[in-house]
């Protein structure tokens, strides 16, 4: 009887993702930036990273280790996608190796981000949507002696007793796409990492967006960290825009007041603000937010030329701000009147008693400058002084002993805190963009999707990519391998971009997403539901002395709709039973 050899590969999300990294141009782009050496032989490096991706984003897993092992169990899938030869040894950890060496070149990455962004904005016809720039802080469980990228510093992570490193993105509107990618070390300032990300976003998008009275704008959106008057000065200066809030440290909380004085004196007019005319229902709902504008001059020097520019200053209340902050600003009140009670207990055994009246000042102002409440409380300091009465005891005479120590009374200034609590909800901004480009209402609207950019950090440094625990020790490959996380960062956000898009443009939403709600629908949504979704499509073969037989699961109402959505043929999965069956064993 003949011997039947029957094998079975999962498939899954595998075709999806090569094919989409090819429409986006992934692996042509590295192909032609990186050279590797006359003497490599095997997969080319721009396929490799597109199978190696496709890894990440398939398992949720970064780690080289495992790359080889899954290549192994996939190799007839991959040898019937891949367009060039493939082996499993094409997958080794040293392959991988070089090619995180290879992106960790500043000058290869900035290659390859320029020509890929270029190609992204190109082909899927993104419009010149603001940019936003913010930073992160990675923690790793890596020694800081002798290294430059792994450092000690402020931990977003909430862990400043590891070593860390810096990653700051700059990213397109709407869809939240990188476009720059820097890594730096942890103990850099945020301050000064700004401009190299916004020079490198231009690469990509140019200089200048929108055109009002023969000047161009682009705008560049960023947190307090990028207020600094020289990163201001510096985007004005090459004919772009900024929208920033400032922060609330320096001569900022002068300046609000000094505004807002002629809102409670009633000589100031408030705007509403509503939604976006295309977001929510047609009839309006009650405005969200508050504000006016005013302007300033400014002046700042940039490469030793003085820079003159008109300043608009926006000033917005928020309702939903100030009720969090009212809340957040009664509990510090209670906190600091708790701890500062605390201090001086009644007397009793293993309590603490306080007789310098300086040293209980100074834990007190402490507390008050840790909760942020200073002025809010008035703390009077009371001395009090027990007698004590002990008998004769031998040749030792009968005595009277004083013992002091100071208590301390809280109250609250009632009048400052409803002075505080008038401030609260209220936030200045400022740009140099003109009312015609950028009204109050749109500044408000483009701040508020800075979330977009957030959710880019959390799928980083959480699921599916999770940095974070990082695999890799060598500082070369740990920059190499934060590049190649932005690379698959990109797919995520281009493939949720271009099927929502697409649901809205059909005015049909998707159903059939949600695990045990079969008719539950949604017009937005997200990669990673998109791909569970391919879970379970299997490649059967079975091989007979003479013939070959191949079958792969078919495909479900829901993943031809997300294939079409996406521009991609059902073909990528009908096919691949065919090509399989001509591929030699």
């Amino acid at each position: 009887m003949a011997e039947v050899e029957i094998q079975t590969e999962r498939v899954d999300d595998i075709p999806l993702l090569i094919r989409q990294q090819e429409q986006m141009g992934i692996p042509d782009v590295l192909n032609e930036v990186i050279r590797p050496h006359g003497n490599r032989k095997g997969l080319s490096v721009g396929w490799l990273v597109a199978a190696w991706l496709s890894y990440m984003l398939s398992e949720a897993d970064h780690r080289m280790s495992e790359v080889e092992p899954w290549a192994e169990q996939h190799m007839q899938t991959l040898q019937a996608l891949l367009p060039e030869p493939v082996q499993v040894k094409d997958f080794t950890d040293d392959r991988l190796a070089d090619v995180l060496r290879a992106l960790s070149d500043d000058e290869t990455w900035e290659e390859i981000e320029t020509r890929l962004g270029q190609r992204l904005v190109r082909v899927y016809e993104l419009s010149p949507g603001p940019v936003r720039v913010d930073s992160t802080s990675v923690a790793v469980y890596h020694d800081t002696e002798g290294r430059t990228l792994f450092r000690h510093g402020h931990s977003k992570d909430h862990r400043p007793d590891l070593a860390q490193f810096k990653v700051m993105l700059g990213a397109l509107d709407p869809l939240g796409m990188p476009i720059a990618t820097l890594v730096v070390a942890s103990h850099e300032a945020d301050d000064g990492l700004y401009l190299p990300a916004i020079e490198r976003s231009r690469s990509v998008v140019g200089q200048g967006g929108r055109v009002y009275r023969r000047k161009i704008f682009r705008l560049y959106i960023g947190d307090c960290k990028m207020g600094a008057l020289a990163t201001r000065a510096a985007i004005h200066a090459s004919g772009d825009s900024y929208l920033v809030p400032l922060a609330r440290t320096g001569k900022v909380p002068a300046l609000l007041t000094s505004l807002l004085k002629r809102v409670w004196a009633k000589e100031q007019a408030l705007h509403p603000i509503w939604p976006p005319e295309d977001e929510g229902p047609q009839e309006r709902p009650r405005w969200l937010a508050l504000g006016f504008e005013t302007t300033r001059p400014q002046q700042a020097q940039v490469k030793g030329q003085v820079v003159n520019w008109n300043e608009r200053v926006l000033v917005v209340y928020s309702p939903a701000l100030a009720r969090q902050a009212r809340q957040g600003l009664e509990k510090r009140l209670q906190r600091a009147e708790e701890a500062v009670k605390a201090l001086t207990p009644p007397r009793g055994r293993g309590r603490r008693q306080w007789t310098d009246v300086e040293g209980l000042q100074a834990r007190v102002e402490a507390i008050l400058k840790q909760q942020r409440v200073e002025g809010l409380l008035e703390v009077t300091y009371t001395r009090e002084v027990e007698r004590r009465h002990i008998r004769r005891y031998g040749p030792r005479p009968a005595r009277t002993e004083e013992r002091g120590r100071y208590v301390v009374q809280v109250r609250r200034n009632e009048e400052a805190i409803r002075e505080a609590r008038r401030r609260l909800g209220w936030r200045v901004y400022v740009t140099n963009a003109p009312p015609e480009t950028l009204s109050l209402s749109q500044a408000v609207w483009a701040y508020r999707g800075t979330p977009r950019i957030d959710r880019n950090f959390s799928r980083l440094k959480g699921h599916p990519l999770g940095i974070r625990p990082l695999y890799v020790q060598r500082e070369d490959h740990a920059r190499g391998m934060v590049r190649l996380l932005s690379l698959a960062l990109r797919v995520l956000t281009v493939v949720e971009h271009v099927v929502r898009k697409g649901l809205q443009a059909a005015g049909e939403p998707l159903k059939g997403l949600y695990a045990g709600n079969p008719n539950r629908e949604t017009a937005r949504p997200t990669t990673e539901r998109l791909l569970k979704a391919f879970r379970g499509i299997t490649l059967s073969i079975v091989r007979l002395p003479e013939q070959t037989i191949c079958h792969v699961t078919p495909l479900s109402t829901l993943q031809r709709r997300i294939l079409e959505l996406l521009g991609l043929s059902a073909s990528i999965y009908e096919d691949l039973a065919l090509l399989v069956e001509l591929i030699p064993p």
